[in-house]
């Protein structure tokens, strides 16, 4: 018995030992085979780099760009909502942080509704920014807007839980502006961490502020003043920079609150910040004629858009109007041709369809917007406006035929009609310049002012050129 066992555990051995041989060869196959795809694909991202450096140059930048985003402007905000050191016999640990939790939740609400990014908590600091991940040149007002906010919900918080005179909460504030860099984590829910050195200040001016006051630094100060009433608090000395200046926001100016009381913003504050906003709204929608315009659209370009939004501002002031219909003008001649990115004929109306998607996001009211697309309508050659503001719209959209540069930004305006078949020679052109001219008459006293001179002398050039 003990032979055959011997026997048995031999054949083990041996079979195992075949198995291990056979296993160490499969895995020199392996070996070889993953050199020979190593040495094929360094040759052929060799070839590739060769044949296209511009794919994998892109590749990477886009790639970087993912992870890692810089921010010229950001306004930070840390928020320090404590109040352990005064608990009240009663309250026990689990409540306390119900409370927190409470609060927390409300804040999260306020910062979404000024498109703020929330960053994180710490504890009891709540950080966020604003500016990030879409740039906006308003950040610095949304985030003490917001902050206003999460100081007067926390006043109102107490009352509501223990009456006038009694809390255990307190809130101090610190906001400072500047450039920051944002790291992008995660897929389905994509979340940002924020460093630099305005990460660092505004930490630091939310250390020095004191109970239930809003701190900002100069920087956000100088973009904030317009709106709000502020008090010189003192200096922060910032190593390497010299002493930072400080102010203590008290609330919205008086004249742009409702009733003077400096809590809720009225309509003057807002068409104001819809002044600024604008800046915003225009770079979105040049780009958008920048990269959809057809090419053969010499004449109604981006430096005609631009123009039109120009004039309509200097011709609306010249005739009294104000800061409202100067905002509704200007987003009028901003969107009156963004149209062609869509149809030629008929572009008007399909810029209203734009305007009418776009401009609720900007808080635009329905009757603002209504009146916008008025206007815009009111382009469509021949313009028969009928309000002040359409005359100073249609005014402004043919400026040129007023201008010195008449002739050559006319003749961006045959090329354009040429390249589409809606035009013969270039003197047929002039000579339906010179009709259309002369049965042409500026419809405000500010254009007919400035450009009706020369359009006088513009026919007479014009009718130099024309050869039968």
């Amino acid at each position: 018995m003990a032979g055959t066992d011997n026997n048995e555990l031999v054949k083990r051995i041996a079979k195992l030992a075949r198995q291990n041989q056979e296993l160490e060869n499969h895995i020199k196959r392996l070996e070889k085979q993953n050199e020979k795809l190593s040495r094929d694909y360094e040759k052929f991202k060799a070839l590739y780099e060769k044949a296209y450096p511009e794919t994998l140059k892109e590749t990477a930048e886009g790639e970087k760009k993912e992870t890692s985003l810089k921010f010229n402007m950001a306004t930070v905000l840390f928020a320090d909502i404590h109040g352990f050191s005064k608990l009240v016999e009663g309250i026990d640990s689990s409540a306390v942080m119900d409370e927190l939790d409470e609060i927390l939740y409300e804040y999260d609400a306020i910062v979404a509704r000024y498109k703020i990014e929330k960053i994180k908590t710490i504890g009891d600091t709540y950080m966020c920014a604003g500016g990030i991940p879409d740039k906006n040149i308003t950040n610095p007002i949304d985030v003490v807007m917001a902050a206003m906010e999460m100081r007067n919900f926390l006043e109102k918080y107490e009352i509501g839980k223990r009456g006038e005179g009694n809390k255990i909460w307190d809130l101090k504030i610190g906001i400072h502006t500047g450039p920051v860099t944002a790291s992008i984590s995660g897929k389905k829910k994509v979340s940002y961490d924020i460093k630099g050195d305005t990460v660092n200040t505004a930490s630091r001016v939310e250390a020095v502020s004191e109970k239930g006051m809003i701190l900002i630094s100069v920087m956000t100060y100088e973009l904030v003043k317009e709106f709000f009433d502020c008090e010189y608090f003192g200096k922060l000395p910032v190593k390497y920079k010299g002493d930072l200046q400080m102010y203590k926001v008290k609330g919205i100016k008086p004249e742009f609150s409702v009733d003077g009381l400096g809590i809720s913003p009225n309509e003057a504050f807002r068409i104001k910040f819809g002044l600024i906003q604008f800046t915003d709204i225009q770079e979105i929608i040049l780009d958008k004629l920048e990269r959809e315009l057809p090419d053969y659209l010499f004449y109604h370009n981006v430096k005609h858009t631009v123009d039109v939004v120009t004039e309509v501002e200097l011709i609306g002031w010249a005739e009294g109007c104000t800061d409202e219909e100067i905002l509704i003008l200007k987003t009028a001649g901003l969107f009156h041709d963004v149209g062609h990115t869509v149809v030629y004929d008929g572009h008007e109306y399909q810029g209203t369809l734009i305007a009418r998607e776009m401009l609720p996001k900007y808080n635009y009211s329905p009757e603002q917007i209504g009146k916008i697309c008025s206007i815009i309508m009111s382009t469509k050659l021949p313009p028969k406006p009928t309000t002040l503001l359409e005359n100073i719209i249609c005014d402004s959209d043919l400026d040129y035929l007023g201008r010195s540069d008449f002739i050559p930004v006319s003749n961006t305006l045959f090329e354009e009609l040429k390249a589409q078949n809606k035009m013969g020679s270039l003197n047929d052109w002039n000579k339906i310049q010179v009709r259309f001219i002369s049965g042409h008459q500026y419809f405000t006293k500010t254009a007919r002012s400035l450009r009706e001179v020369n359009k006088k002398l513009q026919i007479e050039r014009i009718q130099s050129l024309i050869t039968e």
